[in-house]
């Protein structure tokens, strides 16, 4: 088991009672941060991710204002997908915006090149608590009347690295190509049909998968259309068997 390493960043002033630490867990490593304190996540930061030259060295910042925890992003280029624990609630954190931190834990998923990190927040004292499950809601038989077999089947493909068991807390997505490969299908197939995922969830309102000027799905809405997907509970490690399955 991994003990939580105290945290040593920046002491800030802190108007209002405590609202507890905040734990920080990346792939095992587990930081406890303190009230009246700022954390910061990036290539050369209090958490260090990587050496991925697409990380700023400053991306994501975690500060406690007000009683309150707040989750920044500093960065100038990467945006953030930011969930409730049971996918119940989510936002996507462009540069330059901020969030409160209001639920007892927190995911954030975010994408640098081919590389997709995940980290959670859990709360000590939240501000909230959920009372439901998005499982058990009239949600969940929205999006399931949503996507139609294929499209889940494709969707658990691109996210497939995420939805499998790792310890790591970031993994390579798979290339168009070796989606292609695993599912059978044509590149200009899965290109279409990602294609008309993203169209689907931009219509409904989620941030990030509209098209290009020249009407192109880039690399980085199909990255986008994952966050969504595992941070919203779309698809879960339970739909790995229909996707072992469909590929044999």
């Amino acid at each position: 088991m991994t003990m939580p390493q105290e945290a040593q960043p920046a002491t800030i002033n802190a108007e209002t009672a405590s609202p507890g630490a905040l734990l920080l867990d990346f792939g095992g490593r587990v930081d406890r941060i303190q009230p009246g304190t700022a954390f910061t996540i990036g290539r050369t930061a209090d958490l260090s991710i990587d050496e991925n030259p697409y990380i700023h060295r400053r991306f994501l910042e975690v500060a406690e204002r007000d009683g309150i925890w707040w989750l920044t992003n500093v960065g100038s280029a990467l945006a953030a997908s930011v969930t409730s624990a049971d996918g119940m609630a989510q936002s996507w954190l462009s540069p330059g915006a901020t969030m409160p931190l209001v639920f007892s834990a927190t995911t954030v998923l975010f994408t640098a090149g081919s590389t997709t990190y995940e980290f959670s927040l859990t709360a000590q004292q939240p501000f909230y608590q959920m009372s439901t499950s998005w499982t058990s809601g009239a949600d969940a038989r929205t999006v399931a009347e949503l996507l139609s077999p294929m499209q889940r089947i494709l969707l658990t493909s691109l996210a497939e690295p995420l939805l499998r068991r790792r310890a790591e807390g970031s993994v390579p997505l798979p290339s168009t190509e070796q989606v292609a490969t695993r599912l059978g299908w044509a590149v200009e197939k899965v290109e279409r049909r990602v294609g008309a995922l993203c169209d689907k969830f931009a219509r409904l309102g989620i941030s990030g998968l509209e098209r290009s000027g020249a009407g192109e799905i880039l690399s980085s809405q199909r990255s986008r259309l994952v966050e969504h997907a595992v941070g919203a509970r779309i698809v879960t490690a339970d739909d790995l068997p229909l996707l072992d399955a469909f590929a044999v």
